[in-house]
C-alpha cells in the first residue's frame, strides 16, 4: 500500500477537508490533493466526494478508514522498531565454529562480547568448517570460524589466526627416537588425521603429494582432542596444532618441513549483516590488532 498516500487520506478525512490536512503533513495542499488522486487511481475508487466547500467520505472511504489508520499504526511501530535496532546491538547471532576453535580460540572472545552485548541472543553451533561454510553460503549462519581454505564468491574468508602444526607421535613410538625424521620415515608408518575431505587433511596430503610419497592412514577423525589421545597412545604418529600439545606427545622435527594452517572468519558477501555480525567482527577484528602489535 502507499503509506504517503494513506497518510493524505486519513488526514483529510479526520479534519474533514484538504487545507487542514496540507497543514497536519506539512504540505501543500496541491500536494495532498495529487496524493489522494493517486491513492484513487491505485484502488480504482473513489474515496471522497466534494460536496461545494465539503469533503465525505464515500462508503469505499469509509470502509477503507479504519484499515488505513491501522495500517499506518503498524508503519509506525515498524519504523520505531528499526529506530531500536540502529540505536543498540540485539537480535539473534548465528555463529557456526570448529571444536577445535570452540575450545581452544573462541572464549575469550565470547566472554567480551556477552559482557559487552547482554542483549544479543548467541546461537553457537560446533560444525566441521567445510559444514560451517556450507551454512554460510546457504544464509543459515550469519559467520563462521573455522579452518581457511580457498574462499570463492560469494564467500568472502577474513585470517584471524595463523595456527602451526606440528607432526607428534607417543614418547615410545619408534619416529619418537630419530633426532630429524624424514617424510620419507613417516610415510612408513601410519598415521591418524583429520578426514580426507577437510582442509587440514588436504595440507598433509599435499606435503606427501609434492614428493611423491604414499600417506597410509589408519584412522581418521575431525576431533583434534581424539586425534591427540590416539596419537598418545602409540596407535599412530599424527598433526595437531601447536596449541594442543603436551608432555603425552614428542614433537617429530621433520627435515625441511613446516606446515601451517590459517584460522580465520568466513561470511557471506551478499548478506546484509546484522549490528550484532557487525559487532562481533569488530571484536575480532580488534583481536588481531592487539596479536600483531603483541
Amino acid at each position: 500500500m502507499d503509506v504517503p498516500g494513506l497518510a493524505a487520506f486519513v488526514a483529510v478525512a479526520e479534519h474533514g477537508g484538504f487545507s487542514l490536512a496540507a497543514e497536519r503533513l506539512h504540505l501543500t495542499q496541491p500536494a495532498v490533493s495529487k496524493r489522494i488522486a493517486q491513492l484513487e487511481a491505485t484502488l480504482e475508487t473513489r474515496l471522497f466526494d466534494r460536496l461545494g466547500r465539503q469533503v465525505v467520505l464515500t462508503e469505499a472511504g469509509r470502509t477503507l478508514l479504519p484499515r488505513a489508520q491501522r495500517l499506518l499504526d503498524e508503519a509506525g511501530e515498524a519504523r520505531r522498531a528499526l529506530r531500536e535496532v540502529g540505536e543498540g546491538v540485539g537480535g539473534a547471532l548465528r555463529l557456526a565454529t570448529s571444536h577445535h576453535i570452540g575450545l581452544h580460540r573462541l572464549p575469550p572472545l565470547l566472554r567480551r562480547f556477552v559482557a559487552r552485548y547482554p542483549q544479543v541472543d548467541l546461537d553457537i553451533r560446533f560444525l566441521d568448517s567445510e559444514q560451517a561454510w556450507n551454512e554460510v553460503l546457504q544464509g543459515r549462519i550469519d559467520l563462521a570460524l573455522t579452518t581457511l581454505g580457498p574462499a570463492t564468491s560469494p564467500l568472502q574468508a577474513a585470517p584471524l589466526w595463523e595456527d602451526p602444526l606440528c607432526f607428534v607421535a607417543a614418547p615410545n613410538h619408534p619416529l619418537a627416537r630419530r633426532a630429524r625424521p624424514t617424510l620419507a620415515e613417516l610415510s612408513a608408518h601410519p598415521a591418524v588425521l583429520p578426514e580426507t575431505h577437510t582442509f587440514t587433511h588436504r595440507i598433509v596430503a599435499d606435503a606427501f603429494g609434492r614428493r611423491g610419497l604414499p600417506l597410509r592412514l589408519r584412522m581418521t577423525s575431525n576431533y583434534m582432542e581424539t586425534l591427540k589421545m590416539l596419537a598418545s597412545v602409540g596407535l599412530a604418529w599424527g598433526v595437531l596444532p601447536r596449541t594442543m600439545l603436551d608432555r603425552s606427545l614428542r614433537v617429530l622435527p621433520v627435515s625441511g618441513l613446516k606446515l601451517s594452517r590459517q584460522l580465520g572468519c568466513v561470511t557471506h558477501a551478499g548478506r546484509t549483516p546484522s549490528r550484532a555480525t557487525q559487532a562481533f567482527i569488530a571484536l575480532l577484528d580488534g583481536g588481531r590488532d592487539r596479536a600483531a602489535n603483541a
